[in-house]
């Protein structure tokens, strides 16, 4: 995207999602995002970050159509859904020699405190990234590996620095501009009108004489109309590719199995002077390796000369020349067979690649996914899994940095959580002074367990106490190896020989409940 374009859509974004919180978050590709901003009419903020296609703007779609869509999250994306939950979006900006926007977040962190955070969307080409900074805009998270004065961890942000003699100004004077490639008349549908997008300036136009309700519409439905089209491409050259390939072995095996043949064709040569051996035993005339035999097979029955192996008899040297003439007899019509077969298949894959031609030509999507979907091999059924053990009475949480939270429900639940189900060095927590669940925090690998997921699991622990009206509740923790339970206590009750302590709110912070 160009200044010019990125300045109107950020316009149009401001007093569509300032003062809206932030809420679920859609990994589409590794680096691009969708993130819903609970807009009625079901649209998300999008943001693709691929260096050659670096674009921002709100895209309308259905819930289940961005789910068919979702990669694995990546850490940045799990970091951002953490530190902008329970925040609002206070303002959106755009620098104004850069294509850097700035969307400013407020609201609280897990103690309680408030805290501002910047997401920061650098659209520039190469350098193209998307930065969280925290309250002194240093940077705390990044979605792309970068390097340069400002874009590392850590860093006070600034933005990339231009490179040659290059402005920071609009780079042309086209609505939009990526890399000078056009679209072939991609068919884009709005409002049930259908439009053909032929080029980035056409999407600027095409909003500005009504065919698209917003710039974001216009924009969406080129960049969509673009992606199918590399997509078209991606899987043409694929097609191309497989052809050329299986073409190229089939006529390196119809070379070898022709060679094959030559090598066959002296069958009757060997049988002729197998049976002149034979009937020369008597009269043969030996030098060595060389034999003259009398060929009576000829008219005149001249003399003629072979070459055997001087430590072979006649008789034996007689026998190798009928087993080479059966073995020839017998390997000639396979090998014949199967250069027919190959000749055929060439012939069938040259009308193959003819009508691949054609299909590309005509841009014939449909055809092209026909023909490709022929040639992949059908599905592998997957292993069936052994479904994932249930723990009757407890709650199951996952924290921000992956861990397995357990929370009792009743003092039986917290006595079998604790002493039957807890391992000794799973981490133990309780409200302290208080009555309430037992909470567990797994730890598989006995590594050191984050602090956001310590606080996490706290807040819990307060939450599910009778102290959950107070604003900060004392939490005990501890390993569980450090628990006992007393002789004749009652249910829930346990003994604490070492132990920490720290004052949280009683929150159920925890994002994903795991079912």
């Amino acid at each position: 995207m160009d200044q010019q374009t990125l300045k109107a859509i950020v316009e149009e974004l401001t007093p569509v999602l300032t003062g809206r919180t932030p809420g679920k978050l859609f990994q589409l590709t590794p680096l691009s995002l969708a993130i819903d901003f609970h807009l009625r009419d079901s649209r998300y903020l999008f943001v693709g970050l691929e260096p050659n296609l670096p674009r921002l703007y709100l895209i309308n779609r259905r819930p289940r159509d961005l789910e068919k869509q979702l990669t694995p999250q990546t850490r940045f994306a799990l970091m951002l859904r953490k530190e902008l939950s329970d925040t609002k979006l206070v303002s959106v900006e755009k620098d104004r020699e850069d294509r850097v926007v700035r969307f400013s977040f407020a609201g609280h962190d897990v103690l309680g405190e408030s805290s501002t955070r910047t997401l920061v969307a650098q659209l520039t080409g190469r350098t193209a990234n998307l930065f969280l900074l925290n309250e002194s805009d240093k940077i705390i998270g990044l979605l792309r590996t970068a390097r340069g004065i400002g874009q590392n961890p850590g860093e006070t942000y600034q933005p990339p620095i231009a490179r040659g003699s290059r402005s920071r100004g609009p780079a042309t004077g086209r609505a939009m501009s990526v890399n000078s490639r056009r679209i072939r008349s991609s068919s884009v549908r709005e409002g049930g009108n259908q439009q053909i997008v032929s080029d980035a300036a056409s999407v600027l136009n095409s909003f500005q004489s009504g065919k698209f309700s917003s710039l974001s519409a216009a924009a969406d439905a080129y960049y969509q109309a673009l992606a199918a089209e590399k997509a078209f491409d991606d899987e043409a050259a694929a097609a191309r590719g497989c052809l050329r390939k299986e073409i190229s072995r089939n006529r390196t095996l119809l070379k070898r199995l022709r060679l094959d043949l030559a090598q066959h064709a002296d069958a009757e040569q060997q049988k002729r002077i197998g049976d002149l051996l034979l009937a020369n035993l008597t009269t043969a005339e030996r030098d060595g390796s060389k034999v003259k035999l009398v060929d009576y097979f000829a008219d005149d029955a001249p003399a003629i000369e072979i070459e055997i192996d001087e430590h072979s008899s006649l008789p034996a040297e007689a026998e190798r020349r009928f087993d080479s003439y059966s073995r020839s007899k017998r390997a000639v019509p396979k090998i014949e067979n199967r250069i027919a077969a190959i000749e055929l298949e060439l012939i069938a894959l040259q009308e193959k690649r003819a009508q691949l031609e054609q299909i590309i030509t005509e841009r014939d999507a449909v055809a092209l996914n026909q023909i490709t979907r022929r040639d992949k091999p059908g599905p592998v059924k997957p292993e069936k899994q052994k479904p994932k053990e249930k723990i009757s009475g407890v709650r199951n949480y996952l924290s921000s940095d992956g861990c397995e939270i357990l929370v009792g429900r009743t003092s039986r639940d917290n006595d079998h959580l604790t002493f039957k189900i807890a391992r000794p060095n799973d981490l133990w927590l309780h409200a302290g002074d208080y009555p309430g669940s037992h909470v567990v925090v797994r730890n598989p690998t006995r590594k050191e367990i984050p602090q956001r997921t310590i606080i996490e699991a706290a807040q819990l622990a307060a939450y599910f106490s009778q102290a959950r009206k107070d604003a900060k509740v004392s939490i005990h923790y501890t390993q569980r190896k450090f628990l006992s339970k007393p002789k004749g206590a009652a249910p829930g009750l346990v003994r604490l020989s070492r132990f920490k302590t720290m004052n949280v709110a009683p929150k159920e912070s925890v994002g994903r409940i795991l079912p």
